[in-house]
């Protein structure tokens, strides 16, 4: 819906594809679907949840195996991103190095989007 032709929406890292294609394979789903929604300190944070069929306006996604749908909403939010998973001593899960976000809190888990997104 908000992208430029020829262009993916977010694109995946190879941690990323592999992940999501473990995930899909032991829960027994087609893809995930990604949005964002009101919360945290920042103002959004993102979501994510196991489908297994894409809604007709959703923003599909394969790549390298990994099936990722984009909810309505969030499309406009997320294009650009690129999606990492990082696995590190203390923690593991998804990243998103996203160039809509203007600030993130602390904890890392909530984010603000350029007002110009948001406005409306």
């Amino acid at each position: 819906m908000f992208g430029i032709p020829g262009k993916q929406a977010v694109t995946l890292t190879p941690a990323a594809s592999a992940q999501i294609q473990r995930l899909m394979k032991a829960a027994g789903h087609a893809g995930l679907r990604i949005g964002v929604k009101k919360g945290g300190c920042a103002g959004m944070e993102y979501t994510m949840e196991y489908v297994d069929t894409a809604d007709p306006a959703d923003e599909v996604v394969e790549q390298d195996g990994a099936c990722v749908m984009i909810a309505p909403m969030a499309q406009m939010f997320l294009f650009g991103t690129e999606i990492d998973y990082e696995t590190t001593l203390l923690e593991s899960g998804f990243k998103f190095k996203n160039p809509n976000v203007t600030e993130a809190c602390g904890c890392g888990e909530s984010i603000k989007f350029d007002d110009k997104l948001t406005a409306g």
